[in-house]
C-alpha cells in the first residue's frame, strides 16, 4: 500500500491576483528607481572622459572601456583620501560621545530616584522639537570666543549635543522596561550602582545602543552644514562632503572623477552598517534577557 505525502510547503504556489501583480510592479519600479543611478555613479567613475562627454553611461554596457584614472585623480588631485580621514576623525568620536552620553542620562533618568527627574526629562525631550538651524549663529559666536572654531571638538560638540535629547529617549524607553529582577539580584549580591551598570544592564543593551550609534554615524558622515560652517573648506580639515561639494565646483559637473570620489566616500558608511546592522539582528534574535 503506497501512501502519497503532501507536496512540500515550499513547492505550494499561490494562485496569480492582479493585486500582487501591481505589488510586484511597483515594487520592481522603486527598486529601478533606486538602483539605477547607483549604476550609473558606478560606470561613470570607471569610464573615460571623452566617453562620457560623447555617449550616456548606458553605452558602457554595450562597449565596455573602463580605466581606473578616475579613481586614482580622486585620490590625489581630488583630496578624497584625506576627506575621508578628516570625515573618520569627524564621526568616531562623535557617535563614541553620543552614545556614552546617552546611556548615562538615559539610564540616571529611568532608574534613579531623585527630586526634579520628571522636570528634567520634560526639558530633555522638549529640545527634540528644536531645530540645529536655529543655534548656529549663536554657537558660531560661542565657538569663535572659545577658540574652537576651525577645530574639531566644534562638529563633536554641535553634533553630538542634537542627538543626545533624542537617544537619550529612545534609550531611556528600554531602560525602564528592563527587568527588575536583574537589577534586585545584583543589589542582593552586593553590586553598587555602576558596577551594576556596567556588568549587567550595558551588555544587555547593546543592541538598542548599536542602533543609536548607526542613527548619529550616517547622520554625521553625511552632514555637509556643520563641517563647511564650523572647520571651514580648507582641504587639510574638510570630510568628504564637503570635499565632494567643493569638487562639483572645480570640475564644472564633470562626472568622471567626481564619481569616483562619491563611490569612495560610500564605502566606509556602507561597510560600517552592514557590519553593525548583523550585529544588531544577531543581538535581538539572541534575546538580551532570559528568564
Amino acid at each position: 500500500m503506497s501512501t502519497t505525502l503532501p507536496a512540500p510547503a515550499r513547492a505550494r504556489r499561490r494562485p496569480f491576483s492582479p493585486a500582487r501583480g501591481l505589488v510586484h510592479t511597483v515594487l520592481v519600479v522603486v527598486c529601478a528607481a533606486w538602483v539605477l543611478p547607483l549604476l550609473g555613479l558606478i560606470v561613470y567613475s570607471f569610464r573615460t572622459i571623452a566617453d562620457s562627454a560623447t555617449n550616456g553611461w548606458w553605452n558602457a554596457l554595450v562597449k565596455p572601456w573602463f580605466t581606473m584614472t578616475n579613481y586614482q585623480d580622486a585620490w590625489t588631485t581630488g583630496g578624497i583620501g584625506r576627506a575621508i580621514l578628516n570625515s573618520t576623525l569627524v564621526t568616531l568620536p562623535t557617535t563614541a560621545i553620543t552614545v556614552v552620553i546617552c546611556a548615562v542620562a538615559a539610564y540616571t533618568l529611568a532608574r534613579m530616584k531623585f527630586r526634579g527627574r520628571m522636570t528634567l526629562l520634560a526639558i530633555v525631550v522638549s529640545l527634540l522639537v528644536v531645530p540645529p538651524q536655529l543655534t548656529l549663529v549663536p554657537l558660531l559666536r560661542l565657538f569663535g570666543d572659545l577658540g574652537l572654531t576651525g577645530e574639531l571638538p566644534s562638529v563633536w560638540l554641535f553634533q553630538a549635543g542634537f542627538v543626545i535629547p533624542f537617544g537619550t529617549y529612545l534609550l531611556h524607553g528600554f531602560f525602564r522596561a528592563f527587568p527588575e529582577e536583574l537589577l534586585e539580584a545584583a543589589a542582593l549580591d552586593g553590586a553598587s550602582v555602576p558596577r551594576t551598570f556596567f556588568s549587567i544592564v550595558l551588555p544587555t543593551s547593546v543592541p538598542i545602543m548599536v542602533a543609536l550609534a548607526i542613527i548619529q554615524f550616517m547622520w554625521s558622515w553625511n552632514d555637509l552644514l556643520v563641517p563647511l560652517l564650523f572647520l571651514g573648506g580648507g582641504a587639510d580639515v574638510a570630510p568628504a562632503t564637503v570635499q565632494i561639494a567643493g569638487l562639483v565646483q572645480s570640475t564644472g559637473g564633470g562626472l568622471n572623477a567626481l564619481s569616483a570620489a562619491a563611490l569612495m566616500s560610500m564605502i566606509p558608511p556602507v561597510v560600517v552598517t552592514l557590519a553593525l546592522q548583523r550585529y544588531f539582528v544577531r543581538g535581538i534574535l539572541g534575546g538580551a534577557v532570559k528568564g
